[in-house]
């Protein structure tokens, strides 16, 4: 009876030293192209990742969209073939869809603005992922959206001429379209380019960055160099996976991935700036103008925002917070300046 008794002890005794020895794969995903800004970043943070903890966790990277499109991307995760992904705001609808109050077009003018009123929001955005099945470990965006298309767009009657792309599924996007009077074309983002070859879509939105990682650029000739909306995004791991970490592995994926987030957020903005050029010098055409008032177009944000509140994608109070937040941002901003 006591040689059975020390044996159960010795066993509970080694349990925990195999357990801090056990090494575990993250499966992550990305719509990022190998080579991209995005997909560097990523790269470094896995090695990062997997030389801080000896090897005990390693990162399998698919990016490129080889696992498909995001909602294909959720699938995977919820069947726990995958385990994580860098997800822009049409992936992070399907998690946490209040997020995207961050994406509304013609909110923000500027990234401090998004910055402000997104540290006002964040502590809820996280919990909600964790309520959703998803430990949020890093913040990251696109940057913001411009309009690509075949022929000059100055104004909402030119845009309802053109066959424009919505990121199929996307309620905000079709919220927007419909409270704007278009008929896009509804598109996965893996058919975008061959839609753009084959004349199925004239028009396309992207950040500067995103097209050119994308190759998008080299179809439409024009870019209308009035910012839309912010494109917002997130590295995301599953709780499961994340919870069966051990504690110090946790701690170190949250501490790289928001270091990472941090990078992703400085470098994004700084390549969106450098990508002007580059699509300046490959003969892109960028314009300007634009003929309806901000008023109208004000008036088309808060009809979208309306009819979101009305399926709850994103609530009308949160919608309300975010305006108040960046209404006192701006007079504080105009104060200090004075």
């Amino acid at each position: 009876m006591r040689r059975v008794l020390f044996a159960l002890l010795f066993a509970a005794f080694l349990l925990p030293v195999a357990r801090a020895d056990e090494a575990y794969t993250l499966k992550f995903s990305t719509l990022a192209p190998l080579g991209s800004t995005w997909m560097n970043i990523i790269t470094d943070w896995a090695n990062k990742v997997e030389k801080e903890s000896k090897g005990r966790l390693k990162f399998k990277l698919y990016g490129g969209g080889i696992t498909g499109d995001e909602p294909d991307v959720l699938r995977k995760i919820r069947f726990g073939q995958i385990q994580g992904a860098a997800m822009t705001g049409h992936g992070i609808g399907y998690i946490y869809s209040p997020t995207r109050v961050l994406e509304i077009p013609f909110l923000f003018r500027s990234y401090e603005e998004v910055d402000h009123v997104r540290a006002k929001l964040m502590p809820e955005i996280r919990e909600g992922f964790r309520q959703n099945g998803f430990e949020l470990v890093g913040w990251m965006e696109v940057g913001f959206i411009q309009l690509f298309s075949r022929t000059p767009i100055y104004s909402l009657e030119d845009m309802r001429k053109r066959r424009i792309w919505l990121w199929q599924g996307d309620p905000l996007g079709t919220a927007f379209f419909s409270a704007s009077g278009l008929s896009p074309v509804p598109l996965p983002i893996t058919e975008v380019f061959t839609s753009l070859s084959t004349g199925l879509i004239d028009t396309t939105i992207a950040p500067p960055l995103g097209a050119i990682a994308l190759q998008w650029f080299t179809k439409p000739p024009y870019m209308t160099n009035i910012p839309i909306m912010d494109g917002v995004g997130g590295l995301l791991v599953s709780s499961k996976f994340f919870d069966s970490l051990p504690k110090d592995l946790q701690e170190l994926l949250r501490r790289t991935g928001e270091e990472t987030g941090v990078r992703l957020l400085a470098e994004t903005r700084r390549d969106n700036e450098k990508s002007l050029t580059v699509l300046k010098q490959n003969g892109v055409t960028f314009t300007t103008e634009w003929k309806d008032k901000d008023s109208d177009m004000f008036a088309i944000r808060d009809r979208a925002a309306a009819d979101l509140a009305k399926s709850g994608y994103i609530p009308a109070d949160l919608y309300e917070r975010a305006k108040k937040a960046l209404v006192d941002y701006r007079a504080h901003k105009g104060n200090r300046n004075k």
